[in-house]
């Protein structure tokens, strides 16, 4: 059945070639990155504020949130952009130092090729929530060519 969906799957729908790649390595690199933003003196910091207690859950969710993006799994059930937008103290600099920490965990981590491929996803990802998070159109065009 597998190989049949596969078949009729559309191209960019199609689980990239990640040898190696499966839920577990997933959930050794969303560890990894997270151990790595908490030491963060910028990003550690916010994310103390929002995860307090234990981390558990939320790195489960994270595994599931990359396990659907790289595995096409579709067992992430969250919402992240309602999440990020009560995170008034965030910057766009953030996603930079965000991505700057993913970038160096997926090197360290993953083959050049599958580094690339999480790199990618996670730039389309950060880029989508920052347009959430800080872009708007002024209150005089939200919504006239429709009214």
């Amino acid at each position: 059945m597998s190989a049949e969906i596969d078949r009729v799957r559309p191209a960019q729908d199609k689980q990239p070639e990640c040898e190696g790649v499966d839920r577990e390595f997933i959930s050794g690199l969303v560890r990894e990155f997270y151990r790595r933003v908490r030491a963060n003196p910028r990003l550690g910091p916010i994310f103390a504020r929002e995860i307090t207690g234990d981390w558990e859950p939320h790195l489960e969710k994270m595994t599931e949130f990359w396990s659907s993006v790289i595995l096409k799994t579709s067992n992430y059930q969250g919402r992240p952009v309602p999440a990020h937008l009560k995170l008034a103290d965030v910057t766009e600099e953030d996603f930079r130092t965000w991505l700057g920490i993913f970038a160096q965990t997926t090197s360290d981590l993953c083959t050049e090729n599958v580094a690339a491929v999480f790199n990618e996803k996670a730039e389309t990802i950060a880029r989508s929530l920052q347009y959430a998070m800080f872009y708007r159109l002024p209150s005089n065009q939200q919504g006239s060519r429709f009214a």
